[in-house]
């Protein structure tokens, strides 16, 4: 079978939408709250990691009723469009609360808005693999990715322009174009991919192939049959990968977290960068993951996933390691972003798949939330934990921090690199 890329492309939009938002969201909403409202790191930190605590409680409760809810749009859909709906409406109110300088105002919004994210990110996620087949998910899942770095890009050349020098630049234009953005790519999604029509297409799609290779490929139907029967639990050794598993993406977004939120802070105290220069490197990071993203979707397939996310793990390793001795900005930092970029492909191209694929296919929305519940919790203890290491240690503690929890991944996936090679996933 081969992977239709157009739709898979259009199925990418929201979770471009979704990219668009974080890259704003990391990179902003800490200058806002230090800026404007004269907050301190430690509670900058704390405050940044909110997303990930509600995100703990909202990514896996609606990623397991997206799995049950059955709508005439389907079953993600309603969910994808109604959040981004909220979403911009709140995501509109926030410079404005910005320029009044009104804490609560802000508070409250950003609280509003978090929850509307957290309402549709699982099941815009999972969408994909409802429509994929089991054994193109990690090509599947590189093009999604690519769509989302596509969507961070757009964002970081909007600050670039939109963001001017000075303590508080008018935010309101660059809000306005991620607004814009995100009602843009969910309204060709809305339109172009009817959720039930594809699904059922997919399944035609998947019979025919059986038919002619004689093959039997796993599809959300074909396990709900299997489901019909009593339930097996889940071998020893599949729920031993799986914590591993989870243990190292904990490890790698606590690692790649602390540098994506504290960045733009970052290059402003060490480096000297004004306005929206720190996009320069975010954006190199960005495109190398762009254009890694279906590429190593086939490298993964030919060598295995779990060989692919170490070496993805062993190249941001050495990018942090390395950034640690720069001083100042040199062009050759991004050489290093351009490297972090194509490693962490590596890894998101196959880890996500990863999970799914150790789940039941009526699961995948529950499995989703639980993958984001790791990846969120990191991102909970890395915000503050870094935080109060910048604002009371050094700010140059960034990169070792980064560097340490990143070399941890390392170490863990090599001991269980036996443990993972026993188990249908390589």
């Amino acid at each position: 079978m081969k992977l239709n890329y157009r739709r898979t492309f259009l199925i990418g939009l929201a979770f471009l939408s979704i990219c668009a938002f974080w890259q704003m969201y990391d990179n902003i909403i800490p200058l806002i709250l230090q800026n404007t409202f004269g907050i301190g790191e430690t509670i900058t930190g704390a405050i940044m990691a909110a997303d990930n605590v509600l995100a703990l409680f909202l990514l896996p409760v609606f990623g397991a009723i997206s799995d049950r809810v059955d709508t005439k749009f389907g079953k993600r859909m309603p969910f994808i469009a109604g959040g981004t709906v909220l979403a911009v409406i709140f995501l509109m109110i926030l410079p404005a609360a910005d320029r009044s300088e009104n804490l609560i105002l802000f508070v409250v919004t950003l609280f509003a808005l978090l929850v509307s994210m957290g309402l549709y990110r699982s099941p815009a996620v999972a969408l994909m693999p409802d429509l994929t087949p089991n054994k193109l998910r990690s090509k599947g899942n590189a093009v999604i990715n690519l769509m989302g770095a596509v969507g961070g890009v757009y964002t970081l050349i909007m600050i670039k322009l939109l963001v001017g020098k000075g303590e508080r630049p008018d935010y309101t234009p660059l809000f306005v174009s991620v607004a814009a953005l995100m009602v843009i790519a969910v309204g060709i999604l809305v339109i172009t991919i009817q959720e039930k029509k594809v699904k059922t297409k997919v399944d035609a799609e998947v019979k025919a192939y059986e038919e002619k290779a004689g093959v039997v490929v796993e599809t959300e139907d074909t396990v709900e049959k299997e489901e019909e029967e009593p339930k097996a639990a889940m071998p020893k050794e599949v729920k031993r990968s799986m914590i591993f598993l989870l243990a190292s993406i904990f490890l790698w977004f606590t690692a790649y977290n602390a540098v994506t939120t504290a960045f733009s802070r970052y290059t402003k105290v060490v480096w000297k960068l004004e306005g929206g220069g720190f996009a320069d490197c975010l954006m190199v990071a960005t495109v190398a993951a762009i254009l890694s993203y279906i590429p190593l979707g086939n490298i993964s397939s030919k060598i295995g996933r779990k060989k692919t996310i170490m070496g993805g793990v062993v190249l941001m390793s050495v990018c942090y390691f390395a950034a640690i001795f720069a001083g100042a900005y040199h062009p050759l930092i991004n050489v290093a972003f351009a490297v972090i970029g194509v490693g962490w492909a590596a890894i998101n191209v196959n880890s996500y798949p990863m999970i799914v694929e150790m789940s039941k296919g009526c699961d995948i929305g529950k499995f989703t939330g639980t993958y984001y519940t790791f990846s969120m919790t990191a991102q909970i203890f890395t915000p503050v934990l870094s935080g109060f290491l910048l604002e009371n240690v050094s700010y140059r503690t960034l990169f070792p921090y980064a560097f340490i929890f990143s070399f941890l991944v390392f170490i863990l996936l090599y001991q269980i690199f036996g443990l993972l090679s026993t188990v249908f996933l390589v």
